[in-house]
């Protein structure tokens, strides 16, 4: 009966192929940015609708939940797809290229949304066949900070949920793998920014002058030492620099600068030490400089913890669906991931679906502005959903 059951869907979910991509190109011409997607929303709750699902939306600022209520009691799981893009001006000539001139969807929440789409299709009229419930997620600002998942979740997104489940795609795999992590999986990510204040003046002479820019770059040296000599080098850790401005002029010392950078982390004792080595180091080095500074330090997301029994499960569900050999390796990575946020409160797996063919158009990483998928890769994604749904809430008999 479940095999039966789960071959009718993976049947209707290729039968609806077709549909899942016009569903993302309509997306990927018309991205919007993070907590700016009301279009886009408003498009996956008319979606849902013809399906015959409540809706519920709004959640937690643009966020849209869906549930599906099965005939017999069971476990409640709950499925999230992301669909908010990025300020990227897209450089592919396709013919789905954005109409939004500064912004693309350079990551693959378009895939992830359609693919979650196709799946609460297929699954729309299945409510006798199931034991428990599904509630589909479809989060708004995974993009930016401090995200959608944590208001959404603030919102009741996960009430009455006992797991919940994610997937990625991804271009450094090929096509038709699928990736299932153990343990701590992506990064915990934190920001910075500071802003130097010196005593400008005439480059002839410096001794009148507090210069921004020498303090400033001795606090970029200072910082690359932190994890080179502060932290256990069998911990994890990444502190970079990304903005430093300052000066105008060749012959004027600068009396101000901006440094901006992102810290990265697994272990929360680490993400502590870390941000108390930054403020001691700001402190100390622009004290004997004799300037002064601003600091704005914010926490992101936390680190993503893929909770090992459900890893295992996933695996195992991934290998009796595609075979043994689809499953790929995968290092932990210092990306960061706001689904983080569910797996705080749930057990659960956020996973990652290969979409790069022999072509080097799906080989551009992550918010390139030539990103782009092989398309097959949304069938693939939607058998991993099917098929986990299939092992959480049909019967085995």
């Amino acid at each position: 009966m479940s095999t039966l059951t789960k071959n009718r869907w993976i049947e209707q979910l290729e039968q609806a192929q077709e549909q899942i991509v016009e569903w993302r190109r309509h997306m990927h011409a018309n991205p919007e940015l993070s907590f700016q997607e009301t279009n886009t929303a408003r498009f996956i709750a008319e979606q849902l609708t013809s399906f015959g699902y409540e809706v519920r939306t709004n959640v937690g600022g643009n966020g849209i939940l869906a549930d599906l209520k099965g005939a017999h009691p069971g476990k409640a799981i709950a499925f999230r797809a992301d669909f908010d893009a990025l300020p990227i001006p897209e450089e592919n000539d396709v013919p789905y290229k954005s109409q939004n001139p500064g912004v693309m969807h350079a990551c693959g929440h378009d895939g992830h949304t359609s693919t979650l789409l196709g799946v609460a299709k297929v699954l729309a009229d299945q409510q006798d066949s199931l034991r428990g419930s599904l509630r589909f997620i479809f989060q708004h600002a995974e993009e930016k900070l401090p995200g959608g998942a944590k208001s959404m979740i603030e919102d009741g997104a996960l009430d009455g949920i006992d797991e919940v489940y994610g997937a990625h795609l991804a271009s450094y795999m090929p096509l038709g793998k699928l990736s299932v992590s153990s343990g701590p999986s992506m990064a915990a990510v934190d920001s910075f920014s500071i802003t130097v204040q010196g005593k400008g003046g005439h480059g002839a002479k410096p001794h009148q002058t507090v210069d921004a820019i020498v303090v400033g770059s001795q606090l970029v040296t200072a910082l690359q030492h932190i994890v080179a000599r502060h932290i256990n080098p069998l911990k994890s850790a990444v502190v970079t620099v990304g903005v430093f401005q300052a000066g105008a002029a060749f012959n004027v010392i600068a009396d101000k600068a901006k440094i901006e950078g992102t810290v990265r982390s697994f272990d929360p004792d680490v993400r502590k030490q870390l941000e108390r080595d930054i403020r001691d180091m700001i402190h100390g080095i622009t004290l004997a400089e004799h300037a002064t500074y601003e600091l704005e330090y914010v926490n992101g997301y936390p680190a993503l913890v893929n909770p090992p029994q459900q890893a295992e499960e996933i695996r195992a569900v991934f290998t009796r669906q595609f075979g043994e050999e689809a499953l790929f390796g995968l290092d932990a990575s210092m990306g960061a991931e706001d689904f983080a946020y569910y797996l705080q409160e749930r057990p659960g797996n956020f996973f990652n679906v290969g979409s790069q063919n022999d072509s080097e158009d799906t080989a551009f990483p992550h918010h390139h502005p030539r990103f782009d998928i092989d398309e097959r890769a949304l069938l693939v994604a939607g058998k991993a959903f099917l098929a986990i749904a299939a092992d959480k809430l049909l019967d085995e008999a």
